[in-house]
C-alpha cells in the first residue's frame, strides 16, 4: 500500500516526443478514449494507426479525424490473438516507424464474481492484460533498438481499490498498473518511457449507467477528451510512472488508502462506491454488454 502511495507521486523526466513528425499506433481506437485520443494526438500534428476490432467503425472514425487519409488510418486489430497484434505493430513500423503505442483496448463488463462465465472471465484477462504485456513487449524491443519511444498503457483507478461487480476487470487494471511500473523503472535511463494511465469514472459507453452519488462526480467522472490530453500531456512531456484522470481522483484515491479498512468500507459506502456497478443501471449496462459480446 505504502509503494502504491509513492508511485502515484513519482515522475521522471527523460526524452520528449516530437508530435510534429511522430507516428503513434492507438489499440481499441474506434470509440471513446481510443478515439479522443486518436483525435488529439492528430491535433498536435502526429500520424496515427487506429486499430480495434470493429474495422468498419475503425474507418469511419479515421475518415471522421481526417477526411484526406494522409495521417490517420485505420486497420482491423484483435489484441486477443497474437499474430493480429503483430500484423498491427508491424504495419506501424512500415509507416515509417513509430513512436507511441497507446495500448487503450478493453472490456469492463459488470457483475457478480460468481455470475461471471469463465469465458467472459478469459475474454478480459485476454484483452485487459494478455494484449497489454504483448504489445508492451513487441513495441519496446522496436523502441530500444531506436533508444526512443513510449508505451502507455490505459489502466484504471479501479485497479487501485476494490468495487463490488469488477473483481475480475479490477484485477486486471491493477496488474496493468504493476506491471507498468516496473516496466518504468526497468526503462529507465534508456531513452524509452513507459506510463499507465489511471481513467476514473469516464463518460463513455464503457461506464454506461453507473450509480454513484452525484457530488461525488467533480473527484472522480472524466471525458474521455480528458484522458487523451493527459495521454498526449506524458508523451510530450516524458512523464513515466502513473497519471489519474482527473488528477483529484489520484488524492482521493491516495487518502483512502490510508485509512484501516472498515472506516475506509464505511466511507465508500457513503460516497455510493459499493454500489456504483453492482446496482448499476441494468438497460444502459445490457447494452454494452451486448455490443462486447458481439465482437466476442
Amino acid at each position: 500500500m505504502d509503494r502504491t502511495n509513492r508511485v502515484f507521486r513519482r515522475r521522471r523526466h527523460t526524452a520528449r516526443v516530437d508530435l510534429s513528425s511522430s507516428l503513434v499506433a492507438i489499440t481499441g481506437a474506434a470509440q471513446g478514449i481510443g478515439r479522443a485520443t486518436a483525435e488529439e494526438f492528430f491535433r498536435h500534428g502526429a500520424q496515427v494507426l487506429i486499430g480495434d476490432i470493429d474495422d468498419a467503425l475503425a474507418t469511419r472514425t479515421a475518415k471522421e479525424i481526417d477526411p484526406t487519409g494522409s495521417d490517420v488510418t485505420a486497420m482491423r486489430l484483435d489484441v486477443t490473438r497474437a499474430d493480429s497484434l503483430r500484423e498491427f505493430i508491424d504495419a506501424a513500423e512500415a509507416m515509417g516507424g513509430f513512436d507511441v503505442l497507446v495500448n487503450n483496448a478493453g472490456i469492463m463488463p459488470t457483475g457478480m464474481f460468481r455470475n461471471e462465465s469463465p469465458t467472459m472471465t478469459e475474454r478480459m484477462l485476454a484483452i485487459n492484460l494478455d494484449a497489454v504485456i504483448r504489445g508492451s513487449r513487441q513495441s519496446v524491443d522496436l523502441f530500444l533498438q531506436r533508444g526512443a519511444g513510449h508505451v502507455v498503457n490505459v489502466a484504471s483507478l479501479a485497479g487501485t481499490f476494490a468495487i463490488p461487480a469488477l473483481a475480475t476487470y479490477g484485477a486486471t487494471k491493477s496488474a496493468v498498473i504493476s506491471f507498468t511500473d516496473a516496466l518504468s523503472l526497468e526503462l529507465a535511463g534508456t531513452g524509452v518511457e513507459a506510463t499507465a494511465i489511471l481513467p476514473g469514472m469516464i463518460n463513455t459507453e464503457l461506464s454506461a449507467g453507473a450509480n454513484y452519488k452525484r457530488w461525488l462526480a467533480p473527484a472522480i467522472v472524466a471525458e474521455p477528451e480528458d484522458v487523451a490530453v493527459a495521454i498526449v500531456r506524458v508523451v510530450t512531456t516524458a512523464h513515466g510512472g502513473l497519471v489519474s484522470v482527473p488528477r483529484q481522483a489520484g488524492a482521493t484515491i491516495k487518502v483512502l488508502q490510508n485509512i484501516p479498512r472498515r472506516p475506509r468500507i464505511a466511507i465508500e459506502r457513503f460516497a455510493g462506491l459499493d454500489t456504483a456497478f453492482a446496482h448499476a443501471d441494468h438497460s444502459a449496462r445490457e447494452r454494452y454488454h451486448r455490443r462486447i459480446s458481439d465482437h466476442g
